[in-house]
């Protein structure tokens, strides 16, 4: 009788075996971590975005352009170091700050008028030398710049006019104080040595002599309209020539005002203190305090070249010196 039944245990065993299979769960993926490869990091990119800054000022266009910055202990060249440095650490900012070199590009509707150059040639590793670059990334291109208005004619500011002996600025006409030019031209001073004095004015003859060559430089004394709604202001002291540019359309003003301030956390709050770089330090603060009163007083905008990029900004009066009002970014000009 079982002997019978034999065949049908087997196909039973066969079919239970098949369904323990069609039940069984699907094989697991390891845990992460337990084994599996991880995917790579994604690598850090380490740069900045393309350095403008656009804003209306009535009908004109102002851009601001980034030539890039360099980092160093500007506390030690000023007048009052110890002082700088306790101004830096309350407001907690590292003594080796870093310093923005910013120019200015006006686009009245009719003329592309450039104030100061930056500093020329980008070398390998350098962080500066990047206003051509920038220029280009704001949609313009150096030949549509016709006039170049220099501040004065230390290297961070007129050492773009010219690569390798060539005019950067093909189209353009400089314009700079005469007491200026003359003085880089043939430097003269009583704290400089023979060689100092050489190399001085072998730069200042690299940079503008293509332009003089070409009938390119237009000099100008005091305070002059150079432009429609641009004008000359004297801000001497700096460099002997040294020049802030006022910008006015539709009765909106703005002052491009160059050096006139170094370190912005030391010298809002206290005009008189100094740079080494300030060929009459005396003139030079109280250039500076002049400028900071008539901006705070009359309410105009301010550009400076080495105020953190993008520069712009107003000044309030406080009850001993100044404080910086930076402007608040726009998303659209």
């Amino acid at each position: 009788m079982l002997r019978n039944h034999r065949p049908y245990v087997v196909v039973a065993a066969v079919w239970f075996g098949w369904c323990l299979n069609c039940l069984a769960l699907p094989p697991q993926a390891p845990a992460a971590g337990a084994g599996a490869a991880q995917p790579p990091a994604p690598a850090q990119v380490k740069t900045q975005a393309p350095g403008y800054y656009r804003m209306m000022l009535g009908d004109f266009e102002i851009t601001a352009l980034s030539d890039g910055g360099s980092a160093g202990d500007i506390a030690k060249l000023m007048s009052n170091p110890e002082l700088a440095r306790e101004i830096l650490a309350k407001d907690h900012e590292a003594l080796l700050r870093p310093t923005s070199y910013n120019a200015f590009l006006i686009n009245t509707g009719s003329r592309f008028v450039l104030v100061d150059t930056g500093t020329g040639s980008r070398k390998p590793g350098s962080t500066t030398g990047r206003l051509l670059a920038n220029l280009e990334a704001a949609g313009y291109r150096p030949e549509q710049v016709d006039a170049v208005l220099l501040t004065h004619m230390h290297g961070d500011h007129d050492g773009g006019l010219t690569d390798d002996g060539r005019r950067v600025f093909d189209s353009a006409t400089v314009y700079v104080n005469k007491h200026e030019l003359a003085y880089w031209l043939d430097p003269t001073g009583e704290n400089l040595t023979a060689e100092r004095r050489e190399r001085m004015s072998e730069q200042a003859h690299a940079k503008m002599d293509p332009y003089i060559k070409a009938g390119k430089v237009k000099t100008f004394d005091g305070a002059t309209e150079l432009l429609p709604g641009i004008r000359a202001v004297p801000a001497y002291g700096h460099t002997p020539g040294h020049t802030a540019y006022m910008v006015e359309s539709q009765g909106q003003r703005l002052l491009l005002w160059g050096d006139i301030v170094h370190c912005a956390e030391v010298q809002f709050s206290h005009p008189m203190i100094t740079i080494r770089y300030d060929s009459d330090p005396d003139q030079a603060a109280a250039t500076r305090e002049k400028l900071m009163g008539e901006a705070a007083a009359q309410g105009y905008l301010v550009g400076g070249a080495h105020i953190s990029f993008p520069g712009l900004g107003h000044i309030r009066a406080e009850k001993e010196g100044y404080a910086w009002i930076p402007a608040p970014y726009r998303a659209v000009p």
